[in-house]
Parts: structure tokens; C-alpha cells; sequence
């Protein structure tokens, strides 16, 4: 089969990098895939051997997702928006694909509807139309007023065959964030968790020992690694490392070093996961990928979902997950240097957490139902 996948990612890397994991999925089972990248590039997650066309980027403007900034930070107008549009619908007419996916879509992204709808007409118009999948985590923002479900619900009906929802129903169903409808329930596919193939360990044991601190490859988490500067200086025995993502990483860091805090600077780092089989504990936010990262790592976590901007999807994911062995969440309300010390202490102290009983084998999942949905195309 021919597989083109379109994603965007306004603020963090998740989003893309949950679409590469899908499409080495695909291409892991013998099949052609176009991922199509509407988000800032991410040069720290791994897209070898996946077909990838840059379209021009956008970014939210901070937590503010109705405000869509270009490629040098002005505000997009409607050519920069129609020359997005228009190199995406021409990929999709080039490459007439069997299955279209689209991440997200239309459960969020709002923004870039038009962009969106004028893709999923065009597909329909396609000498043979494309078996059209929805692509979704395991918690979406609740929608703020009942009209946006019945908006999404109304795209899902008028042009979409299934939605794939990257979960394990028995953790967490899509009800628990967002309203099911009769419709809706008939077009989800759960698919499991749609993850990498656990990393295993670092070949030269990175991280040892350490407090690992991240926030995403994006250019978020400010204040969450201030409060690590500062924690680190209250365990003096404990080495801590902070890796700060986003494209403005160099001068963060940059920044970050006029502390004087003793602990380590870096970029983000490919090897992230690797590292977190060797970390003491690890400090983060709760988005989808880290989530399953620190799952299938067993790490001790301490967790820091993002609120800004009323965000509540990381929020209900940490609650999900707080239960478990050697998890601890912090609201960004309490957050501290001396509460965040004392919820790695508290992990730390933790019985060992096992993984037992998840699904992560999402990808492979989805690759199979759209294969059925497709009836052998390709």
C-alpha cells in the first residue's frame, strides 16, 4: 500500500514524532509512506528511510493555538497558509495513496480546518479514493463547548472510514477526555500504544545515576527547568542533567548557565531513551511519548503536566498514572525546588515498577486495520 500521513505540530514534537513511529510501521511491513510535516523541523527525532516533505512550517504563538506564526516569527497570512495548502494537496495527488492519515485531525488543529477539509475533498475527488483514518493519542483536550464534538463528529461522518485510537482500552478509553457519540463509537479502532520498540540500554550507560530533566524537543518548560537549576542544589550528592529542547536550545542553555547550578547542560539528545535505563529518576512533563518512554524504561518518574493556557490533557494522563509504582506528580502550581526534591526522593524510595499488561504495540496494530480497511490494495 501507499500511506501518506499529515501532521502538524504547533508546540512540542509529539505529535511528529508519534507519525514517524507510525510510518516505520508501515514501512517495517513492506509498504510506501509519505509523512507530510507541517510543524518546525525536529532534527533530534529519527526520520531515516521515511519519506518526508516538509511543508512550510508553522508554530503556535506560545499556548495560544489560534495565533499561527511562520517560518521568521510573523504572524501567517493566507499565502503562506495557501502555499501549505497547496503543496500538500499535491503531494496527495502525486502519490494517490491507498490510505490517507491524518494526525489529529479533526479532533483538534481548528486552526488549520481549512487546510484540513480541502485535503480530506480532495482526496475524495481522487480517480480512487483513499481508505481516510483519523489518528489519535490515548487523552485529547476536552473541547470546550459540546459544538466542537458535534463539528468533529459531523467531518468524521461526511469523510472519515475509522479513527485509530493509540491506547490501551484497558488504561484509558477516549471517553475519559473527550464526548462519545453513538456515530463516533462505531468508527473507533483501538489500537494499542503506539511506541518504539523499547529502547534497551545506553551502550555506555549515559546517565548513570543521575536526574534526568527534559521537557520535550520543544521550546517549552522554562520554569520547570528553573526550579531543577535551583533543586539541584539541594541534593549535592546527586548529579542532575538537563535536557532542553526546541530550536532556541543553544541559548537557553546559554542562559541557564549564569545560575551557577551544579547541574549539566545539554541539547536534547537522540539517545534520551537509552539513558532513562540508567537515570536515578527522571523529572518531566506528561505528553504522550514520554509517557510510554518512561513506561516501558521503568524509570522512577516524577511528573510536571503542562498546564499553560488551561491545558488539561497531560494533566488526566498523569492522574492515570500517578497509582503506579514510583510515579509522582507536581502541579506546576506547587512546584518548588524543595517539592520537587522531595517527589525525587519519594520515587527514589519507590518499589521497582513494572510494565506489565500495557500494549505498546500500536503501530503494528494500525498498519493491520488499515491493511483491512484497505481490502489488500498495494
Amino acid at each position: 500500500m501507499k500511506v501518506m500521513i499529515a501532521v502538524t505540530h504547533l508546540l512540542g514534537t509529539g505529535h511528529l514524532s508519534r507519525a514517524l513511529t507510525l510510518a516505520r510501521g508501515f514501512i517495517k511491513a513492506g509498504h510506501t509512506v509519505q509523512v507530510a510535516s507541517g510543524g518546525f523541523p525536529a532534527p533530534q527525532l529519527h526520520a531515516d528511510g521515511i519519506g518526508l516533505l516538509q511543508l512550510p512550517p508553522l508554530r503556535s504563538d506560545g499556548v495560544d493555538f489560534t495565533r499561527l506564526l511562520a517560518e521568521d516569527g510573523s504572524l501567517a497570512g493566507e499565502a503562506y497558509l495557501a502555499r501549505r495548502q497547496t503543496a500538500l494537496c499535491q503531494a496527495l495527488e502525486d502519490m494517490q495513496p491507498d490510505v490517507l492519515i491524518t494526525e489529529l485531525y479533526p479532533f483538534g488543529r481548528r486552526s488549520l480546518r481549512k487546510e484540513f477539509l480541502t485535503l480530506l475533498q480532495t482526496a475524495h475527488a481522487l480517480p480512487r479514493r483513499p481508505v481516510i483514518l483519523s489518528s489519535i493519542r490515548d487523552i485529547l483536550a476536552p473541547p470546550s463547548k459540546p459544538e466542537k464534538a458535534e463539528k468533529a463528529d459531523a467531518v468524521i461522518a461526511g469523510y472519515y472510514d475509522a479513527v485509530l485510537v493509540h491506547s490501551d482500552p484497558a488504561a484509558t478509553r477516549l471517553e475519559a477526555s473527550w464526548p462519545v457519540s453513538e456515530l463516533l463509537a462505531g468508527k473507533l479502532r483501538y489500537t494499542g500504544y503506539v511506541a518504539p520498540p523499547a529502547a534497551g540500554p545506553h551502550p555506555h550507560q549515559a546517565g548513570s545515576g543521575e536526574v534526568l530533566v527534559s521537557a520535550g524537543g520543544g521550546s517549552v518548560g522554562t520554569p520547570l527547568y528553573q526550579c531543577a537549576l535551583d533543586a539541584a542544589r539541594l541534593m549535592p550528592g546527586t548529579p542532575w542533567r538537563l535536557l532542553v529542547g526546541g530550536t532556541d536550545a543553544k541559548a537557553r542553555i546559554a542562559d541557564f548557565s549564569k545560575t551557577g547550578s551544579p547541574a549539566l547542560l545539554e541539547p536534547a539528545r537522540k539517545d534520551f531513551r537509552q539513558m532513562l535505563s540508567h537515570a536515578a529518576a527522571s523529572i518531566s512533563m506528561c505528553g504522550y511519548n514520554t509517557a510510554l518512554d518512561l513506561l516501558q524504561a521503568g524509570t522512577p518518574s516524577v511528573l510536571i503536566p503542562f498546564d499553560a493556557g488551561n491545558e488539561k490533557e497531560q494533566g488526566l494522563r498523569a492522574a492515570s498514572l500517578a497509582p503506579l509504582n514510583g510515579i509522582e506528580v507536581v502541579r506546576t502550581a506547587d512546584l518548588t525546588p524543595e517539592t520537587l526534591c522531595a517527589a525525587v526522593k519519594a520515587v527514589l524510595r519507590a518499589p521497582p515498577r513494572v510494565a506489565g499488561g500495557f500494549r505498546f504495540d500500536g503501530a503494528s496494530r494500525s498498519v493491520e486495520i488499515a491493511a483491512e480497511l484497505a481490502g489488500g490494495r498495494g
